[in-house]
């Protein structure tokens, strides 16, 4: 199977830049690179948005000078609500830092640079299993149609400077990530630690309910974080087509059986209230991942269960 094995002889001798490395994905996939993979980490640039805006072109070039594969995970994202707060700001962000990017590493002559899309990219009513080819087959669910559409941008630019630069970067579409270190903050952050947050809160204060958004008919697909950083860097080393693969399990929850799920792995035996008045996103969300799967071996090991469970321990052991 390609990509079933490590391979760290890519890796060898080679400068890597990593935007966004300091971050809740980019920090499980520095630590596979460094632990797994045997690079130095003096050979790989993580710049801090204190000190590189990529939203300058001029910080831009900085970053990929020397540079020879550059994996940009660096992007403004939020759940439901932030992006129904901000949409100005999630698409000027994630199009302009990108599009810099891309820019930048081929005027610097990078080697390979690998663009994370986003599942939101995906139209509004796509059909399950979502293909990679479905992708322009119509609009996104409007509460994430900003930063889809930012995210969706830089596919048509990657292609456009292979075809006409013979530019390598390759495109990734990974669906919700979850896991230890992510984004616990109840304004911007996405549905599982928004949940697990409020579950422990409630539980530890003895709160009677806890109010959930939407009806909990609409379903959705999560990815662990580490596996998520696997299949990152599985496709860094084995693929170099145009074509955006989907990262994902393939299997789908309802949001009802999620905050169900949830509640009964944080001991939470209180009421769960439904708030219909909020908006349940995108109806359906579970991808087609027979691509990633030939095309680099990509096969997702940590189960659902699994993996919030290792989520909850992490998130109550920082907030004991």
């Amino acid at each position: 199977m390609v990509g079933s094995t490590l391979d760290t002889g890519f890796w060898s001798g080679k400068k890597i830049l990593v935007t966004g490395g300091a971050g809740f994905l980019g920090s499980h996939l520095l630590k596979k690179l460094v632990e797994e993979r045997k690079v130095v980490r003096e050979d790989i640039l993580i710049p801090r948005s204190s000190d590189y805006d990529l939203r300058l072109y001029e910080n831009c070039e900085q970053v990929v000078q020397d540079i020879d594969i550059a994996i940009h995970l660096a992007a403004k994202v939020g759940g439901i609500g932030y992006n129904r707060k901000y949409p100005g700001i999630l698409f000027y962000d994630n199009a302009i830092m990108g599009i810099q990017l891309i820019e930048a590493a081929r005027k610097a002559g990078v080697e390979k640079l690998v663009l994370l899309g986003s599942v939101c990219a995906y139209p509004k009513f796509t059909e399950v299993p979502f293909r990679e080819n479905d992708l322009w087959n119509g609009y996104p669910e409007e509460t994430n149609a900003s930063y889809g559409i930012a995210k969706k941008a830089l596919l048509v630019q990657s292609q456009a400077y292979r075809e006409q630069y013979g530019f390598n970067s390759i495109f990734l579409l990974p669906v919700n990530l979850y896991g230890p270190r992510d984004n616990f903050h109840l304004e911007h952050s996405h549905v599982i630690p928004a949940l697990i947050r409020k579950m422990v809160e409630a539980k530890r204060n003895s709160e009677n309910e806890v109010v959930v958004w939407g009806t909990g008919k609409a379903s959705r697909e999560f990815l662990y974080v580490e596996d998520a950083a696997e299949g990152i860097l599985l496709a860094t080393e084995h693929y170099n087509k145009p074509d955006p693969v989907n990262l994902g399990t393939g299997r789908e929850i309802t949001i009802r059986g999620l905050v169900e799920l949830i509640a009964k792995l944080t001991d939470y035996s209180g009421e769960l209230v439904w708030d219909a008045t909020k908006p349940d996103g995108q109806p359906r969300r579970a991808l087609d991942i027979s691509r990633a799967k030939k095309e680099f071996g990509f096969e997702a090991t940590v189960s659902l269960e699994e993996g919030l469970r290792r989520t909850i321990d992490w998130y109550t052991n920082v907030n004991a």
